[in-house]
């Protein structure tokens, strides 16, 4: 941290970003996610949610507001209820960002500006205020004011194209549009920190579902561009000599060759296929790309033959690039994943042990602090207030206003 930019003491945590406080008025995946990233790294992330209900992820499923799917985005941070449809709730908004560094919304565009805590508004209080706003389509355009979730980033974006069958379309896997634009949200929130290291000011920072995915897709959209063909769910697998097999027991497993040469050669001599090395459909590597779909055949009823440990056992012995395809409990398993310690659990005093993922990135000079459970609905509600002034009797009548 250099000279002018010296961060505030607001908490106790540990980590690069401790004594800078994050203002978080979001919900779901997208802003949720990425102040918990800068929660991981020590800011202070104050998740306002409204009185009733609060964030809808966390009435999920049936673990009274304390849902899975919450877990998720939302560790390490303090809950503080507020409703901002209330103008005394607005002005509680006004005093935390008075001494705040990142404010972080995920409105549709304007309905910031309408509730009073829209950049205009917000960032006259405090220049200083860096200032996130997450959209589905971005701030304008003939799309802008359109319902948006994760599906809808993934299919306008072209990544959905991507990871199915275009010709029998079952969307599946993980929230990648929404999980990537929070990324790249606290990315841009991080440059736009470090900018006014320089400058003294903070900006606005703007991304969205949209953009947020295709910027993902850098290299398919290249792959395109230097071929004029848009890619198929195959492509990538192909180019990169990719193949997934059914090994006897019934589980998978993936061999990934890519280069140098000598991956393949070690490949088809584990596999008691030798003869592929003359075999002129496979001399070279554009030629295992071509009959790509030949190579997959041929070797279905090789991996038939043994268990997905043995043959796990003979490629790694041969090194050879492969993996399990694990389930996620099998994953929590794997002793690499065990020394990495990515398996956390964390104690909240009212709902016990909690099972969570660690950060995963580590720093020598400036750890990351120990990971804490999500908080319940408004459980710093007291606290943040009386560190705003606010006396006891004070928050008893808010509360009693349904304010808080």
């Amino acid at each position: 941290m250099s000279g002018e930019e010296t961060p505030k003491s607001h908490t106790a945590s540990q980590g690069p970003l401790a004594g800078y406080r994050v203002i978080e008025v979001a919900r779901f995946v997208t802003g949720p996610y990425a102040c918990q990233l800068l929660a991981d790294q020590g800011a202070d992330v104050i998740k306002i949610e409204d009185p009733e209900g609060g964030d809808p992820f966390r009435g999920w499923d049936e673990r009274g507001g304390y849902a899975a799917i919450f877990h998720a985005f939302n560790r390490n941070k303090r809950s503080l209820t507020l409703n901002l449809r209330d103008k005394r709730g607005r002005a509680i908004i006004e005093r935390l960002v008075a001494n705040a560094d990142v404010f972080v919304e995920n409105f549709r565009p304007g309905v910031a500006d309408k509730l009073g805590i829209g950049y205009a508004a917000l960032s006259k209080l405090n220049p200083r205020l860096v200032y996130c706003s997450i959209t589905g389509m971005g701030r304008d355009g003939p799309y802008a004011q359109r319902p948006v979730y994760d599906i809808v980033g993934q299919g306008l974006s072209g990544l959905l194209s991507l990871l199915v069958d275009m010709n029998d379309p079952k969307p599946m896997g993980p929230t990648f549009s929404d999980t990537l634009t929070g990324l790249f949200a606290s990315y841009g929130i991080m440059a736009a920190l470090h900018a006014r290291v320089r400058t003294g000011k903070g900006q606005l920072v703007e991304t969205s579902l949209l953009q947020a995915t295709m910027g993902f897709m850098n290299e398919p959209y290249m792959t395109y561009f230097g071929s004029g063909k848009p890619p198929e769910a195959t492509d990538r697998p192909r180019a990169s000599k990719v193949w997934a097999f059914i090994c006897s027991d019934g589980l998978p497993i993936a061999i990934h060759l890519s280069s140098p040469a000598k991956f393949w050669r070690n490949f088809v001599t584990a596999v008691g296929k030798p003869e592929l090395l003359d075999d002129p459909r496979f001399r070279t590597g554009r030629d295992q790309q071509k009959n790509w779909h030949v190579v997959q055949e041929i070797l279905n009823p090789v991996f038939r033959a043994r268990t997905r440990t043995e043959w796990f056992d003979i490629l790694v012995a041969a090194d050879v690039p492969a993996a399990p395809i694990y389930r996620l409990d099998e994953a929590l398993e794997d002793p690499q994943v065990k020394h990495l310690g990515m398996h956390k659990v964390a104690t909240h005093p009212e709902k016990g042990e909690v099972n969570l993922l660690g950060f995963p990135v580590t720093l020598t000079d400036t750890p990351m602090g120990p990971v804490n459970a999500p908080d319940t609905l408004g459980e710093h509600t007291d606290e943040i207030l009386g560190e705003l002034g606010c006396s006891t009797d004070e928050i008893a009548r808010m509360r009693a206003d349904k304010l808080i």
